[in-house]
């Protein structure tokens, strides 16, 4: 009986310790859905959980821009296709000195494609035109959660874009990707 009892309460501490540690290990989020706003345009995206680092990150939004001259200063919203997996490559160091991690709150190396379509441009002049892109950068990134909706995100890559042969003879050209964005995830 009390060999019994001692295999059931071996039993008993060996499940329980692999569950603890299934729950303290770190992972993205299976999906996340939200809204982001900074400078220069206002954004819808969602992140789906690929492994327990990789997240891939769609969105869609509105990239503003501005040119300026000595007349005047065109300022325009042009539509955004944004597709982005990123590798959140501190969540196990941040779980151990016991900081956020909800909504994917961490450090991240990514690769931004970006495609800017030349479908219509919200300006304050008439009859402009876009130059339709594709862009790869390559980026590193920090998000932050506060509260359990409110995020902060940054960060910085430089990249190459492509440019559609329609409006131009350059076929490509450096590519720069600094952003500072607020948002709301859901």
């Amino acid at each position: 009986m009390k060999k019994i009892l001692l295999f059931l309460l071996a039993t008993l501490f060996t499940v329980s310790a692999f569950s603890q540690e299934e729950n303290t290990k770190a992972s993205v989020e299976k999906s996340i859905f939200g809204i982001q706003t900074g400078l220069l345009g206002i954004w819808v995206h969602n992140e789906a959980r690929l492994s327990d680092q990789f997240a891939l990150r769609t969105e869609v939004g509105l990239d503003a821009g501005f040119r300026a001259n000595s007349n005047n200063t065109l300022i325009g919203l042009i539509p955004v296709i944004r597709l982005e997996p990123r590798w959140y490559y501190n969540l196990d160091k941040r779980l151990a000195k016991g900081k956020n991690i909800s909504n994917n709150s961490g450090n991240s190396l990514s690769l931004n494609v970006v495609y800017n379509p030349d479908l219509f441009v919200i300006s304050n002049e008439e009859n402009i035109n876009v130059i339709s892109t594709v862009a790869f950068i390559p980026k590193w990134g920090i998000k932050r959660t506060y509260g359990k909706h409110f995020t902060f995100e940054t960060g910085i890559g430089v990249g190459y874009g492509f440019y559609s042969q329609k409006y131009t003879q350059e076929s490509g050209d450096v590519a720069v990707d600094l952003h500072l964005r607020f948002g709301y995830t859901f």
